[in-house]
């Protein structure tokens, strides 16, 4: 009886220690989750301190988050100042040739488009029969006059012989004079009527009038053609051809004769070199063009009355370069952004130069120097803040 109750008390004595030791364990672990509680809050506190802070430096004045944008510092750059212009092509110098004769009926055509003549060179050839019996008898009239001539002058010499031995009288000698001057004018006469026929009868042939490339033929052997003013033959002077081109009245006054051009026919992938050899003293009134006349030398691949695309040389022009996507325009015209000292973007109105493969050279507004945004501006409003992200200008 002692003994178990012995038992029992050690059995309460063991289960109480237990108790304690767990009620232990217990307040570790609550202590334990109320640190790590604090320290949770405490960096979710920081984050949010940190966060306000970053979104206050990059808010703006109204309180929203300012956009980012990419910028770029041009510089100044060295560019070929070009200009783009299209036009057709053409002779340079367009030779329209006609019938200047009588006329008649074509027998012979001598040339086809794309030969090259001689100045004087016979085209085609027109007949002649009448024109050549008209010579036959003129030059028998001539005949005719120089025999009547030669009696006459054969009656003055027998009258003045006997003038002399006083059988004639002054004045039938004087009459004997005048038959004889008569005969002789009448010999001109036929004679000038005969050089007059040869002229018409080499008239009839239509001739080149100078040197060059026929490039057209408007007649074909039975053909009747007379001096009405049609064209039969068109030829290029020399071959030269050139492009002509009508442009804007503002970039006009920048030509000038000798200037370089490349021009490249359309589906075309050559390329030709000329030279402005004439800048139009006038400007069309309505509208507000002029035009630019290109020389080029004669090439098969270059075609009179096919169009055609140059880039004109206009000189070389030191200036910001910028791509075309920097550069918006509206009514006031074309203008960029730039950012000032306090991260916010600023309109600049620009005047755009020539167009290259690189962008946009401007001619003024810029001097190289300034933050520009590159991109997005068209999103943009005067005056907002922005956080900029500066690129490097491409050379």
């Amino acid at each position: 009886m002692n003994y178990e109750t012995k038992i029992n008390r050690a059995d309460e004595v063991t289960d109480g220690v237990d108790d304690v030791q767990a009620a232990r364990r217990k307040r570790w672990l609550t202590i334990a989750a109320i640190l790590l509680a604090a320290a949770v809050l405490a960096g979710a506190f920081f984050l949010m301190h940190s966060s306000s802070n970053t979104n206050a430096l990059d808010a703006g004045d109204n309180g929203k988050q300012a956009p980012r944008v990419t910028t770029i510092v041009p510089g100044r750059t060295t560019v070929q100042s070009t200009i783009s212009v299209t036009g057709t092509l053409a002779a340079r110098r367009d030779m329209p040739v006609g019938s200047v004769g009588e006329g008649g009926m074509v027998v012979r055509v001598l040339v086809e488009p794309g030969t090259w003549v001689k100045a004087g060179q016979v085209l085609a050839i027109v007949d002649r029969q009448v024109q050549a019996q008209q010579s036959n008898q003129l030059a028998a009239q001539i005949s005719s006059a120089q025999a009547e001539a030669r009696i006459a002058q054969a009656d003055l010499e027998r009258a003045q012989a006997l003038q002399n031995r006083g059988f004639i009288s002054k004045a039938d000698l004087q009459r004997k004079e005048a038959t004889r001057d008569s005969a002789s004018a009448r010999v001109r006469v036929s004679q000038a009527q005969f050089s007059e026929n040869r002229a018409r009868i080499g008239r009839l042939d239509i001739r080149a009038p100078a040197s060059g490339l026929v490039l057209t033929r408007a007649v074909e052997p039975g053909q009747v053609v007379g001096a009405n003013g049609a064209v039969l033959f068109r030829i290029a002077m020399g071959g030269e051809l050139e492009l002509k081109a009508a442009m804007a009245e503002a970039d006009l006054v920048r030509m000038q004769v000798g200037m370089s051009a490349k021009v490249t026919p359309v589906g075309s992938e050559r390329t030709f070199n000329g030279q402005i050899w004439q800048v139009a003293p006038v400007i069309d009134p309505q509208s507000r063009q002029g035009d630019v006349r290109i020389a080029l030398p004669y090439d098969s691949g270059l075609r009179p009355g096919g169009f055609a695309a140059a880039e004109i040389v206009s000189g070389v022009a030191d200036a910001p370069l910028l791509p075309e996507t920097a550069v918006l325009s509206d009514a006031r015209g074309s203008y960029v952004f730039v950012i000032d000292g306090q991260k916010k973007v600023q309109r600049r109105d620009i005047k755009v130069g020539s167009m290259t493969d690189k962008g946009a050279a401007i001619a003024a507004g810029l001097s190289g120097n300034e933050e520009v945004v590159l991109s997005a501006g068209g999103f943009l409003n005067p005056g907002e803040a922005v956080i900029p992200s500066r690129v490097r200008a491409a050379k």
